[in-house]
């Protein structure tokens, strides 16, 4: 097990040293000058090449690539251009919001994924079935931004039941003092006892928290319909049937057990696709996370941003990915061996 652990490491700090490396090319293959975003419009020309200096663009290439490494092991991401301040500081305070529209977002997916790929395999061929199965089909194929425009529209817009954009109510800002110790609204307000923001963050996160689910929904639905008509077809299901246990009882209680654990592993590497799929909800919806942070980063050109972004999203799938090769060793000896 410390050998596969080891093992594991080594190969996910290689695949990060890649991104990084990845990273580092395309900013500087992106067309504009970033110095001249620091500087301003209306900057003279001392003022972009003292911008050059304090960016280290004025380095050599591998002075720039080795800077950069040692900036990214010592917590140095960079100087954000639009914000002028670090990149890091940037993102621990974006993340958290795009961590609870994620994390709500798949609690949505099992609390209704499951049931249905129950469902659907108890009535395999049937309508039941053939409704569950173009469901997941449509959550999984459907533009995230178009839903998101859809259900804005028919929810916020037409039938005034949600709150159209925001992450609560922005009269708190003004009113009500809004605490800060996760940085996820809902949960704030929840243990500092603030219940009227608790709610309004929850009224504001429902909407695109549907949305980033569609996608983790149809993949989860799918994966237990296989998975419980796998089991549901072993031996110990037959036996569970011989000795007169309901079909109900033989999905629910023992084919459903067997398949809850790739759909954790699932649900976990999902994490981090609908971190990156938010990015567009973000923006329909106003949402300030990590999608709408990389979204005016792009639009105002600002190179160090979105290098963070994209080495922290990478780094994401990468930690995931790992803790769910762990898991699987863990539980599995067979997987040590693979």
């Amino acid at each position: 097990m410390i050998r596969f652990v080891l093992r594991r490491t080594v190969l996910s700090l290689v695949v990060i040293a890649g991104v990084m490396v990845i990273t580092f090319v395309i900013t500087h293959v992106i067309p504009g000058d970033p110095a001249v975003n620091w500087a301003g419009p209306h900057a003279s020309l001392a003022q972009i090449r003292q911008a050059r200096i304090s960016l280290g663009l004025n380095r050599p290439l591998w002075s720039q690539i080795g800077h950069y490494f040692w900036g990214i092991a010592t917590g140095d991401w960079g100087t954000a251009i639009r914000t002028h301040r670090p990149v890091l500081n940037d993102l621990f305070g974006v993340v958290p919001a795009s961590f609870e529209l994620v994390g709500a977002a798949l609690i949505i997916a099992a609390i209704v994924g499951v049931p249905l790929g129950v469902l659907s395999a108890r009535w395999k061929g049937k309508a039941p079935d053939q409704l569950v199965r173009l469901f997941a089909v449509l959550g999984v194929s459907m533009p995230a931004f178009w839903l998101a425009l859809i259900v804005q529209l028919i929810f916020a817009q037409h039938l005034h039941w949600l709150p159209t954009a925001g992450e609560y109510d922005p009269s708190f800002a003004y009113s009500h003092p809004v605490p800060s110790i996760t940085g996820m609204p809902v949960v704030d307000g929840v243990l500092t006892g603030h219940w009227a923001l608790a709610w309004s963050s929850f009224t504001h996160l429902i909407l695109p928290a549907v949305v980033v689910a569609s996608y983790p929904l149809g993949v989860v639905t799918r994966l237990v319909r296989a998975k419980v008509l796998e089991t549901s077809e072993e031996t110990h299901s037959q036996m569970m049937r011989s000795l007169g246990f309901s079909e109900r009882a033989v999905l629910g209680r023992f084919a459903l057990r067997l398949a809850w654990s790739p759909v954790v592993q699932v649900l976990a590497l999902v994490l981090a696709y609908s971190l990156v799929n938010t990015f567009l909800v973000e923006a329909v919806f106003d949402w300030p996370g990590l999608g709408n942070y990389a979204a005016q980063s792009i639009s105002a050109l600002d190179v160090p941003a979105i290098a963070g972004v994209t080495l922290f999203v990478a780094m994401v799938y990468v930690v995931l990915n790992l803790l769910v090769d762990l898991g699987q060793a863990f539980f599995d000896p067979r997987v040590r061996l693979a």
